[in-house]
């Protein structure tokens, strides 16, 4: 009999795949997140949902604003949790300053797109995003169809 090979668990605790489809992103950036205890339980389940949330620059940090991440039900009880509260992000005075003059001056906007683990820490991938309008939906939606169908008569002949 052979060996089972086990596959190695993924680093991937959440992505936000709707931001891909409603936004054009024209960079990615790596930051750390400030957690709490249970957060980080909540996490380490995947309990992470970042559909609804956004990144704002308020007083020179960066913020994430809407994120919910579920407690455990074996959380601690003198813990009460607030799953959307807002958690600060964690990156360099450099590229702080290029995110602020980015959003600020050149009319990007900031998305999470996924969140994952590194060296035992929580990270967040944010891009830096300009907002699609309906018609560049539609031919992304199109595109993303014929490339379906193209595979499908590959596979087939």
């Amino acid at each position: 009999m052979g060996k089972k090979k086990s596959k190695a668990p993924s680093n991937t605790i959440a992505v936000n795949r709707v931001a891909r489809h409603d936004y054009f992103i024209e960079d990615e950036i790596e930051v750390g997140i400030v957690l709490e205890g249970w957060e980080v339980k909540g996490l380490r389940s995947g309990n992470l949902q970042l559909k609804e949330s956004y990144v704002m620059v308020k007083n020179g940090e960066i913020w994430l604003i809407g994120a919910h991440i579920s407690p455990l039900n074996s959380a601690s009880t003198h813990v009460k949790p607030n799953p959307t509260r807002t958690r600060k992000l964690l990156a360099h005075r450099g590229e702080i300053d290029r995110l602020v003059g980015m959003v600020e001056r050149k009319g990007y906007t900031l998305v999470a797109l996924s969140a994952y683990w590194s060296r035992g820490r929580a990270k967040l991938k944010l891009g830096i995003a300009k907002g699609k309008k309906a018609h560049d939906k539609r031919a992304s939606i199109k595109d993303r169809d014929w490339k379906r169908d193209q595979a499908r008569m590959l596979k087939s002949s």
